[in-house]
């Protein structure tokens, strides 16, 4: 059973409870790197990829546990693609700290900004990694010019480089004034400051100190009477600045060769908050029953459904129960993989067996009452494929496995289209579906087939004609009579379907005129070129009928005949959907999402700035449906992966040229 939160829970050594950490970075920032070589250096390594060049994009969480210098911790390698941001901001719902990775170079700053502006929205403490630091070329002081360009928070470097022959071979510690030389696999090696260092690593200790000294009045003190705050005192200070998010600390390193790792770390120890404080800021009370969120679902295999979930307070034990549901298996990640254990307590990232029913982001042992704590929603899809079975006969076990895969990741979304005829699935962009095919065909051994969904055009007719038509059978016994008139007219765009009748004199015996009704309605559902007709006006204006051989089935046959004709007749036309259409881009981009948007046949409407985004616009157009399959595609190409849209229906246009000539061809297919 899961037992109350108490002192019981902090180690009985004294340490700290286990903290937990999410990095965070662009793809391509050498992230999960730098997770293998934190791993390395507390002695529980993963199997690392040591040449880039044969490394794989992430399209899922990594999680492992470490010690390091006595303390437990739960490192989270998040995938860096846009398209997984859901992913990321799972786990950073439950991560106490994030260290976001990034590159050295200035003019690729730009690509960490969303996720700067994330951080910052949630009140997330973090500090920034600058990788790949062998590789800088300019100052680093250009490239925090660029990474501060996109935050509010102040940027405070920790470290100077120290170069030798154009290289980076090390750093000065601007707190404790110390110089270190890397050395590749092993901790960085202390050295005496380079004298030439000694201007450049004052400057930018003063800048620390000021900094420090905005927050701190005994320090701001030190800082007017020239006096020299220790390094406890920075420490001090740093540590709350840190956790408050009032600034983020910058360290430098190379995650492939291992420099500046034990550095990290130990800023970690210093500097992320314990899963108390995160708690606190999160809202979560510190007494009650134990308290776990989850925040990523699993599907795996014999092991069944595991459910990865943060223990906020209390403890749960392999077998105990969680608001009356029994713990199937419980288990902490060694290595990367997950290895049973028999309880686990505040602060600990475990994950959970075969809790049926529980999704995505709930919150347990809570109460039926407490509201669930906030999660991250997925965000709306910008791409869609439909897909098929190779063999009809695995239907039922694609629809099984697709419900599995929308558990596991609540940004895909899977329908079934009744009119189209196909089985839709939709995601964040072409990565992020390929990535759940894949799932598909390895996990579930399913082959499919994809296809460009289909347009949901629509007809509708330009003039008003009159059409007769007369149905007369006899076959023996009762026969089959009717006979209508009706007219069929245009109806202003929108305004959808209208019968009505003109019928004097009895011409059509009232019990009839209904099935007139239903039948010219029917006959909508598709017209001349094979898709439904929209915003036509039929009425019934005149007939005839016999006193045994009418009967609705005749009236309705009648009016079906008449209804073909005349839709041929009124001079048919194609009617495309047109979406607003919102697209979000850093200003730098605005003028080439233009050209993307108007060259898909798009009607730009105007731009303006992002609200709540300085330095992004979001520029309105009103585009075609059938041009925005893969829009998402060639935007994030175009605009360093940044670019995102949002989209909804507009209005029906009328299509033309090419576009009806395809639409016409693809109905004449089907």
């Amino acid at each position: 059973m899961s037992a109350p939160s108490s002192a019981e829970d902090r180690p009985a050594s004294g340490g700290r409870l286990p903290r937990s950490v999410a990095l965070v970075g662009p793809y391509g920032s050498g992230k999960s790197t730098l997770f293998e070589a934190l791993l390395a250096a507390a002695g529980s390594p993963l199997k690392r990829v040591t040449d880039p060049r044969n490394r794989t994009m992430s399209t899922e969480l990594r999680i492992s546990h470490a010690s390091f210098l006595g303390e437990e911790w739960t490192l989270i390698d998040c995938p860096g693609s846009v398209e997984f941001a859901f992913e990321t901001e799972s786990a950073l719902a439950v991560a106490d700290f994030a260290v976001l990775v990034c590159d050295p170079l200035p003019d690729r700053a730009l690509t960490v900004a969303p996720l700067l502006k994330y951080l910052e929205d949630q009140g997330i403490p973090y500090l920034l990694f600058i990788n790949k630091i062998d590789t800088l070329a300019g100052a680093v002081r250009e490239a925090m010019a660029a990474l501060q360009a996109h935050t509010r928070r102040p940027l405070v470097l920790r470290q100077v480089p120290i170069r030798e022959a154009d290289a980076v071979t090390g750093y000065v510690d601007l707190v404790s004034e110390r110089a270190y030389r890397y050395r590749r696999g092993q901790p960085s090696e202390l050295i005496r400051m380079p004298q030439a260092m000694a201007p450049r690593e004052q400057e930018a200790r003063f800048s620390l100190v000021e900094t420090l000294a905005d927050h701190d009045d005994a320090l701001l003190e030190k800082v007017l009477e020239d006096a020299i705050p220790t390094p406890e005192e920075l420490y001090r200070q740093w540590h709350a600045d840190q956790v408050q998010g009032v600034l983020a600390g910058v360290l430098l390193g190379a995650g492939l060769h291992e420099n500046g790792v034990r550095r990290l770390w130990k800023a970690l120890r210093h500097d992320a908050p314990d899963p108390s404080e995160t708690a606190s800021r999160r809202g979560i009370p510190p007494e009650g029953d134990a308290l776990v969120q989850v925040f990523k679902t699993v599907h795996a295999g014999h092991a069944g459904k595991l459910s990865y979930g943060r223990i906020w307070r209390g403890r749960v034990r392999d077998g105990g129960s969680l608001e009356g549901m029994r713990i199937g298996g419980l288990f902490r990640f060694q290595a990367g993989e997950p290895a049973k254990v028999a309880e686990a307590g505040t602060g600990e990232i475990v994950a959970l067996g075969r809790l049926e029913g529980v999704a995505t982001g709930a919150t347990l042992g809570a109460g039926p009452d407490a509201p669930a704590l906030p999660f991250p929603q997925p965000r709306a899809p910008v791409h869609a494929v439909a897909i098929a079975t190779s063999d009809r006969k695995d239907d039922v076990k694609l629809s099984a496995a697709l419900q599995k895969l929308v558990e596991e990741d609540p940004s895909l979304g899977f329908r079934h289209d009744q009119e189209l005829g196909q089985s839709i699935l939709t995601g964040q962009g072409e990565i992020h579906l390929n990535a759940a095919l894949d799932r598909l065909q390895r996990g579930f051994g399913l082959t499919i087939a994809t296809s460009r969904p289909r347009v949901a055009f629509r007809e509708t007719i330009r003039r008003a004609v009159q059409q007769h038509s007369r149905l007369k059978r006899q076959t023996g016994g009762h026969g089959q009579f009717a006979d209508v008139k009706i007219e069929v007219e245009p109806r202003e765009r929108g305004e959808g379907f209208q019968f009505s009748d003109r019928i004097v004199g009895g011409a059509v015996p009232k019990q009839y005129i209904p099935a007139v009704g239903e039948a010219a309605e029917a006959a909508t559902q598709k017209g001349v070129y094979g898709y439904p007709v929209v915003d036509i006006a039929v009425t019934l204006v005149d007939g005839t009928f016999h006193s045994v051989d009418s009967s609705d089935m005749a009236f309705k046959s009648a009016t079906r005949m008449a209804m073909t004709e005349a839709l041929a007749k009124a001079e048919p036309i194609l009617l495309e959907p047109v979406d607003r259409v919102t697209v979000s881009v850093p200003n730098s981009f605005t003028a080439g999402a233009q050209r993307l948007l108007t060259g898909r046949r798009g009607q730009i409407l105007g731009y303006a700035e992002k609200p709540g985004w300085p330095g992004w616009d979001d520029v309105e157009a009103l585009v075609p449906e059938a041009e925005m399959h893969d829009f998402i595609v060639e935007l994030r190409s175009q605009t360093m992966g940044l670019g995102s849209f949002t989209h909804s229906f507009d209005h029906l246009a009328e299509a033309r040229g090419r576009v009806a000539e395809w639409a016409a061809q693809q109905a004449a297919k089907e």
